[in-house]
């Protein structure tokens, strides 16, 4: 491979790292051609970019971000990355479930704000996040919250007048 192209890798590795969310680091030694198409497959349903790239060349380009010390010991034997740009959780979500399906792959790493989170439990923690849409869902009812509680007061006392003039001709 020429320096050129080399150093054309290395550029896209840092633009991608500029614009993502998060980073999901597996090992897919083992995974066959029709298991890396699926993979390949499930991770553009999700619109999350999947690259694999040679050890040193991720090396250089997380080395401008300063991650070079946190993903050191990551970088070993085969690595594909897949990159979310929209939900921190997307990419990590697709792998499990297919993890779960190919015993072959293996989650080595996430990386969420500059911060590498190791083992597949604390990836499948991120797996487990809501997404953006649930958060505003979550978010927009907490807003709404008092807003129901302040109508709902307001209701009670005609809907208790109304309770007691029935219990008063239900007596007569």
């Amino acid at each position: 491979m020429e320096r050129a192209s080399k150093q054309a890798i290395i550029d896209d590795m840092q633009k991608r790292f500029d614009r993502m969310v998060s980073a999901v680091f597996i090992d897919f030694n083992g995974l066959d051609v029709a298991g890396a198409t699926n993979l390949r497959d499930e991770l553009r349903k999700a619109k999350v970019d999947y690259k694999v790239v040679k050890n040193t060349l991720l090396k250089l380009a997380a080395k401008k971000r300063g991650w070079n010390d946190v993903l050191g010991t990551t970088l070993r034997g085969m690595t594909g990355v897949a990159l979310s740009y929209d939900e921190p959780g997307a990419a990590a979500k697709v792998l499990r479930e297919f993890a779960k399906k190919n015993q072959k792959m293996r989650i080595k790493a996430g990386l969420v704000d500059g911060q590498l989170i190791t083992g597949e439990a604390v990836v499948s923690q991120l797996a487990t996040m809501p997404g953006k849409d649930e958060l505003r869902a979550k978010l927009l009812a907490t807003f709404q919250a008092p807003a129901q509680q302040f109508v709902q007061q307001l209701q009670a006392a005609a809907q208790n007048f109304v309770y007691l003039l029935k219990a008063k001709s239900d007596q007569a």
